[in-house]
């Protein structure tokens, strides 16, 4: 009890003497736990907005008939439902228990704004709708004006009109996609809020919704019904199952309004906290390798102390103890104020988001236990995770190390980490070669990028002996004795410089990984438009997300009559399960398809699909051993099945896809028929710029949507990758400072063990401004080697995510030199910003005083 209470007496003596030595350490747990609590605390506010969100919004619908059949393709969050025909209305209504039933007609359809330009569309979705007339079950209420009464009368939602500077009264057209002209009669709100986040919403007439939304009279999306008095949800569900066909079912309410929920805000709440929460990791792991720097050098300055107190009768433990404490200390502390920071940024988020265009729903900043527990878990372990190794070595110290003047680090000579650094390494790229090419696996290529980044750190001091004399050879001709003496700081202890430029090392690597893997996608884009985009000119919607409302099928007939056009061919999309799987179809007319598309070699014939053919790709006929001649069934989402003649294979399928099928085949199982892409070739003799003028002329009857060269339409596919490596680079910068922060604090360390050293370099001649200048480029070599080793490792395992990730298609490798040139830049740079404080402290010491320090 005695030693325990002496070990506490120390630790806290011990920090109240050299607090400034940890500031580094607090600085880093504060931050990666405030990232961390404010991404937790972020992703249960919003949840929590969501949930009374829809709650109210649905309130009054009480059971929702719609069809069984779901046909769900890869990478969407919603399935295609098979409609239920509006007939089924009188029947429902005579069912006991219901008090009123109306018919939910929804599709697609993006509004133009005041400037001419769509609202929305990249991303959340754009729909469009009928206006219900029952307000309890209509999820949305009139704010202002009245309801839609005539054709061609709508209500839009406020947040809609409010980005589209749009008013009551005015008109505009909706794009459905046929461009319909529309007057805005009312605004409403949804669940009290302006809208469904980013999602757009316009409602017409029952008449008008039939009319555009679907394919012919007398159908809908789904039934909304409401309960008599004394009927509960799940009574009135079972009650109207006997009533209703096959192929169509009901569902609670609350259920449905939960499916809605994790569809509108589950998919994005999900990707948009994991990728915070993946940052938060790599923050925190970041801040572990400047902490447990923070404590080898405090227990390596500590040496002669620790041997004394040996000396004296305490025991390792004791002297462990007192080190753990010191971090236990630190970590409680930095945590506690981190949590305070993460519900900062959380309620500062909550009021940035409606100023950036998102709308927060409104509602009080939720902050659960986990939210909390969990970051403060985090942080103490990571803290005193980090402080065990020096702890221990601390415990080991010998009472005759109070003799000797100092230690030497012999980390960059180790035997032990010369073997075991290859052998770890010749691991990592095993499993990685085998995760990216053998067996393509991103998680596997994951387990060896985290086995390359263990064989970098033990590898580290013995790369840094050599990788610093190579990076510091040139400062010996431009600096002279100030290089060469910089030089010289930053091998005396590898081991501390490897794990200093770690902490920068990691922060590289990842933006070193996203950068190659976002040229690569770019790359492959731009060769795919090369190979595959045999048009002058391209008619698209955007890429990004799965907003708008695509094309006007009748666009690219349009387009097609024009003198200064050879071949213009819409590609529609539709949906069926193929032989069981959810599969996405190209509706097209196959046979001008390879006047604007080079398909490759093709084997069989595309130009007589007719009503019963379909193309298939050489990929997927090779998995499902399909040929021409051979039948492929389809189930469809209106319930129907067909048995497909497969009458072509083709070997490219980048832009035109797997499974193609002619508009008349397509047809009796539609729903709302609209184009993503039109491609157009121009006749020979015609320019690019009267061809595409005479284009744009033309589709500005359908809504006016983009007309763009090969060039640019390669362009806009790609610009989702550049909001992304945007996020990721934003995101990254806290990695960045906390790694800045560690190069600092450990030159600042660093120097106070070399005060001595450094007075008598003063007294024998040095001025101020090399003394500052070989501090700089101490840092500036250490920050170079870690920038050196992220490039290196990142680059590595860009090329590694393209390769495991790639699949089926072929994805084109690029190292974009001036990206990562800049990087580097802004690693080196991190350097130079790192090493001024401790330069400009070093320069002010006293002379006398430092020659006489100990």
């Amino acid at each position: 009890m005695n030693g325990t209470r002496a070990s506490l007496r120390l630790s806290i003596a011990s920090l109240r003497t050299h607090r400034r030595r940890f500031a580094g350490t607090f600085v880093a747990v504060l931050l990666g736990v405030a990232f961390l609590t404010g991404t937790l605390v972020m992703g249960d506010t919003l949840r929590a907005s969501f949930d009374t969100l829809f709650a109210d919004a649905n309130a009054g619908t009480d059971a929702v008939v719609r069809g069984s059949d779901v046909v769900t393709v890869a990478g969407e969050t919603q399935g295609t439902r098979q409609p239920v025909g509006t007939a089924l209305l009188k029947r429902i209504e005579r069912t006991p228990g219901v008090a009123a039933a109306a018919p939910d007609i929804q599709g697609a359809g993006q509004l133009i704004g005041a400037d001419g330009t769509p609202i929305g569309g990249q991303g959340p979705p754009t729909l469009a709708g009928n206006w219900i007339d029952d307000p309890e079950l209509n999820p949305y209420r009139l704010a202002a004006g009245r309801a839609p009464a005539a054709p061609g009368e709508v209500v839009v939602n406020r947040g809609t009109a409010e980005r589209g500077g749009l008013r009551i009264g005015d008109t505009t057209v909706l794009r459905t996609p046929d461009p319909v002209h529309v007057r805005i009669v009312g605004l409403a709100t949804f669940g009290g809020q302006d809208g469904m986040g980013q999602v757009t919403y316009t409602a017409m007439t029952r008449a008008d919704a039939e009319k555009y939304l679907t394919p012919k009279p007398g159908r809908a999306s789904a039934i909304q019904v409401r309960a008599g008095p004394g009927t509960s949800q799940r009574e009135l569900v079972d009650a109207l199952r006997p009533v209703l066909p096959e192929g169509v079912e009901a569902v609670t309410g609350q259920a449905a309004a939960a499916e809605n929920r994790d569809l509108i805000s589950g998919a994005f709440l999900g990707l948009f906290t994991t990728l915070l929460l993946v940052f938060s990791g790599i923050v925190l792991l970041v801040a572990t390798f400047s902490i447990h720097n923070t404590f080898a050098i405090v227990v390596a300055q500590r040496t002669r102390e620790n041997a004394l107190l040996r000396a004296l009768g305490a025991a390792r433990r004791q002297v462990l103890a007192s080190t753990l404490v010191e971090a236990g200390a630190v970590a409680v502390i930095a945590s506690a104020a981190g949590l305070a920071g993460g519900i900062g940024i959380a309620a500062a988020l909550q009021a940035l988001f409606p100023a950036v265009g998102f709308p927060f729903p409104d509602g009080s900043l939720v902050i659960g236990a986990v939210s909390l527990l969990l970051p403060l878990t985090v942080g103490v372990l990571v803290c005193l995770g980090s402080a065990v190794l020096p702890a221990v070595r601390a415990g080991r110290t010998a009472p005759l190390a109070a003799l000797r003047e100092s230690a030497v680090d012999d980390s960059g000579a180790s035997r032990t980490r010369a073997l075991a650094g290859p052998v770890l390494l010749v691991a990592s790229v095993g499993v990685i070669l085998t995760g990216a090419l053998a067996a393509p696996s991103v998680w596997l290529s994951a387990v060896g990028a985290v086995l390359a980044l263990a064989a970098f750190v033990v590898l580290g001091p013995v790369a840094a002996t050599y990788a610093v004399q190579a990076l510091g050879a040139p400062l010996d001709r431009l600096r002279g004795v100030t290089g060469r003496l910089a030089g010289r700081n930053a091998l005396r202890s590898p081991r501390r410089t490897a794990s200093t430029a770690t902490a920068l090392m990691i922060g590289v690597a990842v933006v070193s990984l996203f950068t190659v893997f976002g040229a690569s996608l770019k790359a492959t884009m731009n060769r795919t438009v090369d190979r595959s985009f045999a048009g002058d000119v391209a008619i698209s919607v955007p890429s990004f997300g799965a907003g708008g409302s695509g094309l006007s099928p009748r666009l690219a007939p349009a387009v097609d009559r024009l003198p200064q056009v050879a071949a213009a061919v819409g590609l529609g999309k539709g949906v069926a399960k193929v032989d069981g799987a959810g599969r996405a179809l190209t509706v097209t007319d196959p046979a001008a398809l390879g006047k604007v598309f080079d398909l490759g070699r093709v084997d069989g014939s595309l130009a007589g699909l007719g009503t019963d053919g379909i193309a298939v790709s050489g990929t997927e006929a090779a998995k499902r051993a399909l040929h021409p001649g051979s039948t492929a069934r389809l189930a469809f989402a209106d319930g129907k099945r067909r048995e497909f003649t497969v009458r072509a294979v083709y070997d490219r399928s980048e832009l035109a896809g797997d499974y193609v099928i002619t508009r008349q085949a397509w047809a009796p199982h539609r729903a709302q028929d609209s184009d993503s892409l039109i491609a157009v070739s121009f006749r020979p003799g015609v320019s690019t710029a009267d061809g595409r003028a005479a284009v744009v002329k033309t589709a500005a009857a359908y809504g006016n949507p983009e007309v763009q060269t090969r060039g640019e339409y390669a362009r806009s596919s790609a610009g989702g990758i550049d909001m992304m490596l945007t996020l990721v680079y934003a995101l990254l910068a806290l990695a960045v400072l906390i790694a800045l922060l560690g190069i600092a604090n450990t030159l600042t360390l660093a120097l106070h063990e070399r005060t001595r050293e450094m007075g008598l370099l003063r007294a024998v001649g040095q001025t101020r401004s090399q003394l500052r200048s070989m501090v700089r480029w101490e840092s500036v070599l250490v920050a170079a080697f870690g920038t050196a080793g992220g490039l290196l490792l990142g680059g590595f395992l860009g090329w590694v995510l393209v390769e495991a990730s790639a699949g089926d298609t072929a994805v084109a490798f690029d190292l974009p030199p001036l990206r990562l040139l800049v990087v580097a830049l802004v690693g080196i740079a991190a350097g130079v910003l790192a090493g001024r404080r401790p330069a400009r402290r070093a320069a002010r010491l006293n002379v006398l005083r430092a020659i006489a320090a100990e």
